[in-house]
């Protein structure tokens, strides 16, 4: 039976979860992932996780922070004044607003969570909302091509 390994090109489905059971992501919504295990492009827990299983199977994971989307940084939380946005703009605790940074002489639209808003004063954070929470992947592998076979095909 193949099982995954390292430079094969797998598809899977899964759900991403908190410990209170909400679901925070799923292949449901987006379809099935494909990707080569060892790139890099999914975080490397999951890449981990996937090594080993052969299609058909299905694997439960918990993620400590440090494994998933990291602990929260204080530096990236910062204090701005209500002017950085339009009078109408809904600016409240919870509400996520792009904000546009310039980094290396370009700008980029990132998105920022309001945490509080105080007078003239708007707290907002940069982490990932998922920064310092525990997650769950329940994984299913439903097919694995191995690598001398894709690198074949594409010649």
């Amino acid at each position: 039976m193949l099982k995954a390994k390292p430079g094969d090109l797998v598809t899977v489905t899964y759900d991403g979860m908190l410990e209170n059971g909400e679901i925070f992501e799923s292949s449901k919504d987006t379809g099935p992932l494909q990707f080569r295990i060892g790139t890099g492009s999914v975080m490397i827990a999951f890449e981990k996780a996937v090594i080993g299983m052969a299609a058909g199977e299905s694997r439960e994971i918990r993620l400590q922070p440090e494994e998933a989307y990291g602990l929260p940084k204080e530096e990236l939380i910062h204090t701005v004044d209500r002017s950085s946005w339009e009078k109408k703009a809904d600016i409240r605790p919870g509400v996520v607003v792009g904000m546009t940074m310039e980094k290396d002489g370009e700008q980029h639209q990132l998105p920022a969570t309001v945490t509080a808003v105080a007078g003239d004063q708007v707290t907002i954070d940069f982490n990932h909302p998922l920064a310092g929470k525990l997650v769950i992947y329940k994984i299913t592998v439903h097919n694995i091509e191995p690598l001398q076979a894709t690198s074949t095909a594409q010649n």
